[in-house]
């Protein structure tokens, strides 16, 4: 067991859409990789990357698999211990915070870059 004051501050920056790349699973494999190490991991959804929280997807029609929901078992049974989603970014794709498939944190831009700048290792994806 690692104690909390020798956790790295480690974020990973999901800014990328949740489909056409490798991008959002990549973050996903490396989100579950860094928790077996007990870190104390942030996840922060900005610019197109809020729409890997959206509710109702169906990847299937484009024949590709809904990982989606992949979010909710790292949330809880990996231990992420911050969910945050950029406010303007949902406003700028017409979303709510209704609109996402779990709770999160939502924070204006200048909250989340003070976040950010807490942390040791930001990942981004």
């Amino acid at each position: 067991m690692v104690d909390q004051e020798s956790k790295a501050k480690i974020m990973f920056l999901c800014k990328t859409a949740p489909y056409g790349t490798i991008y959002e699973q990549e973050a996903i494999e490396a989100m579950i990789m860094f928790s077996a190490y007990e870190q104390d991991i942030s996840v922060a959804f900005i610019g197109d990357g809020v729409l890997s929280l959206k509710k109702g997807q169906n990847p299937s029609l484009i024949n590709i698999k809904n990982f989606t929901q992949t979010y909710l078992v790292i949330i809880d049974d990996f231990e992420v211990s911050h969910l945050y989603v950029e406010k303007e970014s949902l406003e700028e794709r017409g979303m709510k915070e209704e609109d996402l498939l779990t709770e999160v944190e939502v924070l204006q831009r200048a909250d989340l870059i003070s976040r950010i700048d807490e942390m040791k290792v930001i990942l981004p994806f």
